[in-house]
Parts: structure tokens; C-alpha cells; sequence
């Protein structure tokens, strides 16, 4: 019996089985990955070596459900049949309810989660909320799962659609933001290759000293002279609004989660 099986081969799922690996969470023999298409089959049996890579649900004490929201009932059953007495699943908009009924046994331990893209390179944002039979210790199995490629924070299962909007739509926000950026630098005169070097740069230094300092409000001031550039740019931010869009583009993505719920 293997110590958990990953039910789904994709990005999200084999960025976890990297994490796990790296992180020592397990072994290659106790893992196993469960995937349907045979190309991708044969590209994580040679990424991740010693790993069971197959078609059928392995008999394993646990499971992590990584398919399409419409498989995750099918996936689930079969992980319980298979022995899986814990399931932590990161399929968008599907209640822990649902996940329980498909389950079938009242003593299953179902944890939700909503990982974003971020988790692909190791630094993943993640929120969990635990079902009816969930524990403390069941939580914290899903957090050591999810805490190896990023950070994990508990809330209550009504705010998971909360967290889609802001963490797990946030990336493509500030992907655009980043767009922007690049195509103003043009705009004044630099070479886009110039430009792009800046811009990404300027993404990561200001998130390590975000992540060193917090605070957003204190560091914008201390970059903000008075009178001076920065100020000067800042007021056509706000002039046009950019503030106000964020809030409107995590309210319109936290509802969408609900409608998609």
C-alpha cells in the first residue's frame, strides 16, 4: 500500500509531487501518481523516478485529487475503494459536501484546498478547509502536502471562493500588471527586451522585500519622495482608478467562484 497516491498528473498535481519529493515528505516508492493519458504517463515516470506511474488507482492510505472538478466524484470513490482513508482535494468549486458523498464512509478525512499557479516554481499561496470528519492532524497532513510548494493559511470553507479571487485569480492580475509595465517602458523609449529585463526584476526584488518587510503601505511610502516621480505617477494611478479596479476584480472573480460553485 502505497503512503498516497496523486490522483491526476497534471501541472498542478505533478508540482506537488516535486515538492513532496524535494521536500523529503516521502519517498519515491510510497508515492504514486494516477494518469489516464499515456504520453503523460511516460513524461513523469521519467521526471520523477521510483514512483509508481499508472493508469489505475494503486491501493494507498491516502489521496490527493488533481482532476477536473466533473472527475473529482469518480476520482474519490475510487481512492476509498482503494484503501485512501484521507483525501485532499484542489479541484476549484467542489464542496467538501459533495466530496464526502462521493466518498461514501463518514469516517473519510476530506480536506479542501485552493493552491494558485505560483505553486509550479515552489512558492505557491494556498488556502484549506477541513469536512465534517477532518481534525487538527488531518489539516496539518494537508498542509505539510501543500506547505512544500508555498505557503498554507486555514480558513472556513465559505471563504475559499474568497481566496480564488484574490490568490488564485491574483497571479493573472498581476501578470497584466506586469504587461503594462513593459509596454509603458516602450512607450518611453526603451527597448522592449530592456524593458522586460526591468519589469521582471522589478517584480522580484519588490516581492523579497515585501516578504522581508510587509507592510505594502510603508514600503509605497518610503519609495514615494514628495513632489517627485514616484508621487507623480502614483496620482494618475489613482486618477484612473486602478485602486478601485482590484477591489472590483476580486469581487467579480469571488462571485464567479460561487456561480462556478
Amino acid at each position: 500500500m502505497r503512503r498516497l497516491a496523486m490522483v491526476g498528473g497534471g501541472n498542478m498535481g505533478a508540482a506537488l509531487l516535486g515538492g513532496m519529493l524535494a521536500a523529503r515528505w516521502a519517498e519515491p516508492d510510497e508515492l504514486a501518481v494516477v494518469e489516464v493519458l499515456a504520453p503523460r504517463r511516460d513524461e513523469l515516470a521519467a521526471r520523477f523516478p521510483g514512483v509508481l506511474v499508472t493508469d489505475t488507482m494503486p491501493a494507498a492510505e491516502a489521496a490527493v485529487i488533481a482532476v477536473k472538478p466533473y472527475d473529482v466524484a469518480g476520482a474519490t470513490a475510487a481512492a476509498v475503494a482503494a484503501g485512501a482513508r484521507r483525501v485532499l482535494s484542489i479541484a476549484a468549486g467542489v464542496a467538501t459536501a459533495s466530496i464526502e458523498a462521493a466518498a461514501g464512509d463518514d469516517a473519510v478525512a476530506v480536506v479542501r484546498a485552493m493552491p494558485n499557479t505560483p505553486a509550479l516554481v515552489g512558492a505557491g499561496a494556498a488556502a484549506i478547509a477541513g469536512g465534517v470528519a477532518a481534525t487538527d492532524d488531518d489539516l496539518a497532513w494537508a498542509e505539510s502536502i501543500l506547505g512544500a510548494v508555498g505557503t498554507v493559511v486555514r480558513v472556513p470553507e465559505h471563504h475559499l471562493d474568497a481566496v480564488t479571487g484574490l490568490a488564485g485569480s491574483g497571479p493573472a492580475y498581476l501578470f497584466l500588471v506586469a504587461e503594462a509595465l513593459i509596454d509603458a517602458g516602450v512607450l518611453a523609449g526603451l527597448a522592449r527586451p530592456v524593458a522586460d529585463a526591468l519589469v521582471r526584476q522589478l517584480f522580484v526584488g519588490s516581492a523579497a522585500l515585501l516578504a522581508d518587510q510587509g507592510d505594502p503601505a510603508r514600503l509605497r511610502a518610503m519609495v514615494t519622495s514628495p513632489g517627485g516621480t514616484t508621487a507623480a505617477g502614483l496620482r494618475e494611478l489613482e486618477l484612473h482608478g486602478v485602486r478601485a479596479a482590484f477591489l472590483d476584480a476580486v469581487t467579480a472573480a469571488t462571485s464567479r467562484s460561487r456561480e462556478l460553485a
